[in-house]
C-alpha cells in the first residue's frame, strides 16, 4: 500500500540509465585513445605498484577526465594542437576552473611532450601525486 517505484540509482546518485550512458561513453573513449594517451597510460598504470590508483576516461561533473587519481586529486590531460585554438582553450579554462574548485590539480601536457619527453612528463606527474609541486 502506497509503495512508490523509485528509479535505480548508480554512482553519484544519477539514475541507472544516466550511469549506463556515462559508462558506455567512458568505455568508448578508452577504446579510442590517441597514441600519446596510450603511451602515457602504459606508464601511468604501472604507478599502482607505488600505491597510486589512476583511472582513465573517468566521468566527473559532466566531464570525462583522461587520467585521474581521485585519492590525490590529480587530473592529467594530454592535449593535441586543437587545444591551442581560442574556443578550445576557453573551454579548457572553464573545465580546469571547475576541477580546481573541486580540489583537483590539473596537469596538461602536449602530445609532443609525451612523445619526446615522457620521462619529464612522468617526473611532473610523480611530483604532483607525491605533493611536491
Amino acid at each position: 500500500m502506497g509503495r512508490v517505484a523509485r528509479a535505480a540509482r548508480g554512482r553519484g546518485g544519477e539514475t541507472m540509465a544516466a550511469y549506463t550512458q556515462k559508462a558506455y561513453r567512458a568505455r568508448s573513449l578508452r577504446n579510442a585513445m590517441t597514441e600519446p594517451e596510450v603511451i602515457l597510460w602504459s606508464r601511468l598504470k604501472r604507478l599502482r605498484a607505488n600505491g597510486f590508483h589512476i583511472r582513465r576516461q573517468a566521468p566527473f561533473r559532466g566531464y570525462y577526465l583522461e587520467f585521474v587519481c581521485f585519492e590525490r586529486r590529480v587530473v592529467i590531460e594530454v592535449d593535441g594542437g586543437h587545444h591551442g585554438e581560442d574556443a578550445q582553450a576557453a573551454h579548457d579554462a572553464v573545465r580546469d576552473a571547475v576541477l580546481r574548485r573541486e580540489g583537483f590539480r590539473v596537469l596538461r601536457f602536449w602530445n609532443s611532450s609525451v612523445r619526446q619527453n615522457l620521462d619529464g612528463v612522468m617526473y611532473s606527474v610523480m611530483a604532483a601525486l607525491e605533493g611536491m609541486e
